[in-house]
Parts: structure tokens; sequence; C-alpha cells
């Protein structure tokens, strides 16, 4: 059986799958080797939405501690 060039590309790429999900599973097991490296995922840094979530959760917390009273308003 002869395999194409989409094939063989389909292949590889579900095996680069099944061997990253095994990876993140042996990160989390803990029984990853020193020998073996991680695939490297890369992380985008949203600095904005962090300083939004974090404005938020400051309000919530400030909130909760009754910081601000109503003054009639409600």
């Amino acid at each position: 059986m002869k395999h194409t060039r989409k094939q063989m590309a389909a292949v590889a790429a579900v095996y680069a799958y099944i061997r990253s999900e095994e990876e993140a599973a042996a990160l989390e097991a803990g029984t990853l080797t020193a020998g073996q490296q991680p695939v490297a995922q890369p992380t985008a840094q949203k600095h904005w939405g962090l300083s939004g979530r974090l404005d938020i959760m400051q309000w919530r917390g400030l909130m909760q501690m009754r910081t601000f009273r109503s003054h009639g308003v409600r």
C-alpha cells in the first residue's frame, strides 16, 4: 500500500498530538524523567485582561468587606 504525503502528514500530526497528551499526563502524575523534555507550548501574556480581572477581584473583596456604604442608593 502506497502512502501519500497528506496521509503521512496526518499520521505524524496524530502521533505528535498523542505524544503531547502523554507528556502532559506524565507531568501531572510526576513521572516525567530528567532525560525527557516536555513539548514547549507558547503562552501569550495578556496584561490588560489580567489587570482587569485583578481590579474586579479587588472590588469584590471590598464589597464583601462592606467598605462602601450605601447612601440611600440601592
